[in-house]
């Protein structure tokens, strides 16, 4: 019997003309997308209120309509350099593995229809990079780095 492989995940068991709605956002120079059915919000960053003793890739916690929600850093997440927030940079209010939480990004691009053939499974790098990215679109003349939000999220957890 095979072991199947890790990146053929539900989001691609689709027919071959299915579109997957993204949300694309870019973070340290490359652009990101998520499925739009994960994404609840999508706010301008805000005032952290930092939280002692927790995880170095959570900034810290936001109120949220009455909810506080970690704020998690996808630059620390990624090992890239911080940078000072401006008025492109937005938080993007998720759903992971029933938890609500928010990922800091650099900026929002726009909603895409990525036809479910044009997706890649991800290159083989090392296995770190490769873990939190669950394949790889192709639109036009750009690469869509499509995130595994739950990998990523249960291997910064723990």
């Amino acid at each position: 019997m095979e072991a199947k492989d890790k990146t053929n995940s539900a989001e691609f068991n689709r027919a071959p003309h299915d579109l997957m709605q993204l949300v694309s956002f870019h973070v340290g120079g490359e652009e990101f997308g998520i499925e739009i059915l994960r994404v609840q919000e999508i706010i301008r960053i805000q005032q952290l209120t930092r939280v002692p003793n927790s995880p170095n890739f959570v900034d810290g916690v936001i109120n949220l309509r009455g909810k506080v929600i970690p704020v998690v850093a996808l630059r620390r997440c990624f090992s890239l350099e911080n940078r000072p927030h401006d008025k492109q940079t937005r938080i993007v209010v998720v759903e992971v593995n029933g938890s609500v939480l928010g990922f800091i990004v650099d900026s929002v691009s726009e909603v895409l229809r990525l036809p479910v053939e044009t997706i890649e499974p991800p290159p083989r790098l090392g296995k770190v990079e490769r873990e939190y990215v669950s394949g790889v679109g192709k639109l036009d003349d750009r690469l869509l780095i499509l995130l595994d939000l739950n990998r990523l999220m249960s291997d910064t957890v723990h």
